[in-house]
């Protein structure tokens, strides 16, 4: 069986909890008594806006490269990501030595697209549409022979970006709820195992844009449903889920809750002001979810929050 057949379990989570922590930041949780006003909730904010490079995808990042056989780290890596996977993977290069190209499409935010390069990544540009980015990554495979690294199918990903809610779950004890961010689904799958596989289970739920809401579409319907170049100021909830992720949203996921574009900036603005932290619109996603009718858990219980990201261009806010 290969490895990207294979289904990361708790215990893999675990284990990269191991690599993870000797590179990671270990990111506080943060509270805020308005929030708690806001929503009726008792609010757990995980920071991986904190996270180095600014974003919880380097602990999948990171934890992939480690993985990597000698020959493999010799040859390099690349991606494909809109700027927050790019950047990441771009930064674990740079750790242990190893050269990373990454695919970004002409349209991702300025702010990722010079962390990619400010990294010391190779970039190669292409349209924001899977075909060209995938298609774009397989030409350079068979020129380099680089390992390619997916920024969310794949299961060193899934395992290290779990690390982020087995924190959570170690800092905040007795939490009702884990409320996450979905895109492509790498982060809410590794949550749903740190989280559902555990002795007493917590509950997952996914956030959403509605204007990209192909979790929800595909959860409602049972069947996978793809959406190509969806327009939302959520940059990093633009991809689709994929083969790996999807049965983790189906099977484990208790809700997708979707949330407007207006939802979204009004809930970045609050964060912004009341919690001093600097939010990315798709981090904004989760928490605005949590305020919405849909959002099923009983009043003041105690909700774990991730916060993906704080990358955003300060010359092209979304409001």
């Amino acid at each position: 069986m290969s490895q990207q057949a294979v289904v990361p379990k708790l215990v893999d989570v675990e284990a990269a909890a191991l690599i993870v922590r000797q590179h990671a930041h270990l990111t506080p949780v943060v509270t805020s008594r308005l929030l708690d006003e806001k929503f009726g909730y008792q609010l757990f904010l995980k920071c991986e806006n904190l996270q180095r490079a600014g974003a919880f995808k380097f602990r999948g990042a990171v934890h992939s490269i480690s993985r990597l056989t000698p020959e493999q780290k010799l040859a390099g890596v690349i991606t494909h990501s809109s700027g927050n996977h790019g950047a990441a993977l771009a930064l674990a290069g740079s750790i242990f030595g190893v050269s990373t190209t990454v695919v970004v499409p002409r349209t991702a935010p300025q702010v990722k697209k010079d962390a990619v390069i400010g990294y010391g990544a190779n970039v190669v540009y292409c349209e924001p549409t899977v075909k060209s980015r995938e298609s774009t990554v397989e030409k350079i495979q068979r020129e380099t022979g680089a390992k390619f690294i997916p920024p969310f199918n794949y299961p060193d990903v899934i395992a290290g970006q779990g690390t982020a809610a087995l924190e959570l779950i170690e800092q905040v004890p007795d939490l009702d709820a884990i409320i996450a961010p979905v895109g492509g689904g790498g982060l809410i799958s590794g949550t749903c195992i740190a989280a559902s596989q555990r002795s007493v289970p917590i509950p997952v739920f996914a956030g959403e844009p509605a204007n990209a809401d192909d979790a929800f579409r595909s959860k409602q319907s049972g069947q996978l449903v793809t959406i190509d170049n969806p327009q939302t100021i959520a940059d990093g909830l633009r991809t689709s889920l994929g083969s790996l992720t999807w049965p983790f949203v189906r099977d484990v996921v208790q809700q997708v809750i979707t949330v407007t574009e207006q939802e979204i900036v009004d809930t970045t603005k609050f964060v912004w002001t009341r919690t001093k932290q600097i939010v990315e619109p798709s981090s904004a996603v989760a928490i605005a979810a949590v305020g919405k009718t849909e959002f099923p858990v009983e009043k003041d219980s105690r909700i774990g929050v991730i916060i993906t990201g704080g990358n955003l261009d300060l010359d092209d806010l979304p409001w």
